[in-house]
Order: structure tokens, then sequence, then C-alpha cells
């Protein structure tokens, strides 16, 4: 399952085998590639000019001409779908100045001391919530300038736990 987002408009799309089903609904389509990156769909016997402009796989977002048309694709997978029910999904949007608490929970261990040096992805803390650990990863590079919280200790939804 897979949450599309097209220009503003949100469609639930599901992959199986040969099928492609959009919103409940089997597309029915024909597409063949014509090119480097340029590709002819024939949807409700209607035909389409597709050109692959750009691709973002760490985004999961895809650029395209459509008939000559900008248009901006937007992915979700089930595992963005299922951050994003757990409230967790703010992680990846926020700067390298804090972390802040993705849900309530208990501090299980801090990774990192004042004075650390931290790159984009590596773990600083793993928070027990909802009897799991969830590893909090840092959001960008840079240094950690304050720990405001102990190994132990309860916290609350979006209290700051790390600022760098």
């Amino acid at each position: 399952m897979y949450s599309v987002s097209i220009n503003n408009s949100v469609f639930e799309v599901e992959k199986s085998k040969d099928k492609l089903s959009v919103n409940g609904s089997i597309l029915e389509w024909d597409l063949k590639k014509t090119g480097d990156r340029h590709y002819h769909l024939i949807y409700q016997n209607q035909s389409y000019n597709l050109e692959l402009v750009s691709l973002d796989s760490e985004k999961k977002t895809v650029k395209l001409k459509l008939n000559n048309k900008p248009c901006e694709i937007r992915i979700k997978d089930k595992f963005d779908l299922l951050l994003e029910k757990l409230g967790m999904n703010n992680l990846q949007n926020n700067s390298a100045k804090e972390i802040k608490a993705p849900m309530p929970g208990l501090i299980f261990d801090i990774k990192v001391k004042e004075g650390d040096e931290v790159r984009k992805g590596d773990p600083v803390l793993i928070l027990e919530a909802m009897k799991m650990e969830n590893i909090l990863k840092s959001p960008g590079d840079g240094t950690v300038k304050k720990i405001k919280i102990k190994k132990g200790e309860s916290v609350e939804k979006n209290q700051v736990l790390i600022q760098f």
C-alpha cells in the first residue's frame, strides 16, 4: 500500500503482480518506453507522452512532464504511513537544532554525550514507548550542545531531548 500525492491530490495505490489499483479501482493502461526517460501511455483511449525529469529516492519524489506539463509526485510507502500514524513522521523534517520526543515514553539509553560530533542518521538515543524500543537518529550533522534528559526519565510528546 502506498499513498501517492500528485499536485495536492492524494491517492491510495496498491501493487500486486502485474496489476495496479488506485483508490480501489484496477488501473487499465498501456505503458511503453520510447527512449531514455521517455514513455508513451495509453489510458482510457487517450494518448499521453511522459518524460521522467528527476527521481529523488531519499525524498521519495518523482518529477515528470505529462504532455509537456510539469508534475510532481510524492510517494509514501507502508513504513512512512506507519511512522505518520505513530506520530513519528516529523523526525525527518527537523533541522539539526534539536531532537524532540515523537511520542510519550521512557529514555532507555543515550548514545551520545555533550560535545560529540554526530552525522545525519547516527543513533543518538533510544526511547521506549508502547512496549517498543525506538532508536532516534540525528536529523543532520552537528555537535551535541545540550542533553536535556537522563536515562530512565519519562518524557512527553514534543519535549526537547537533545539540542545541537
